[in-house]
């Protein structure tokens, strides 16, 4: 996964506390992270239609919807393509003892274990939403943590 996968779901948790759409400037600079970079993913979010542009003065970037309806899977794939982790070769056709390509009727045990492990973190990744995360960051830091961010980005 991309590290900008989680500035993008950071950018989407603060997004729940912002008033206003919030400029990519303004991002950057709460997170201490490159402008041109986070620019990337917030594209890849609009692109996504998780979050939206908003020309002007008051310009910035806004959710699209409410945020229990926003997924980190949806950030995720929104930024890295939903391409699965594992990609299987059929290393075992190969080499001195390859198996005949007629004879794999169903993909190798190592291919079925990593396709189960990527079926279950994309589940876990589905089952959060960027509420959840925004409740956590409450329940972790208290009521005044994203009240805190939604006046420093007043």
């Amino acid at each position: 996964m991309s590290g900008g996968v989680e500035w993008a779901v950071h950018c989407c948790v603060v997004l729940t506390a912002a008033r206003g759409p919030v400029p990519a400037a303004r991002l950057a600079e709460l997170h201490d992270v490159s402008g041109s970079y986070l620019a990337k993913q917030l594209q890849s979010l609009a692109r996504a239609g998780l979050i939206h542009s908003v020309q002007g003065h008051a310009g910035g970037y806004a959710l699209t919807r409410d945020p229990a309806d926003i997924t980190v899977l949806d950030v995720v794939t929104a930024v890295d393509g939903a391409t699965p982790a594992f990609v299987c070769t059929e290393i075992r056709q190969r080499g001195p003892l390859a198996t005949p390509a007629e004879a794999c009727t169903r993909p190798c045990p190592v291919h079925r274990a990593m396709a189960a492990a990527d079926d279950a973190w994309r589940a876990s990744l589905r089952s959060v939403t960027i509420a959840d995360l925004a409740q956590m960051v409450t329940d972790d830091n208290g009521p005044s943590a994203l009240l805190a961010v939604r006046q420093w980005l007043d």
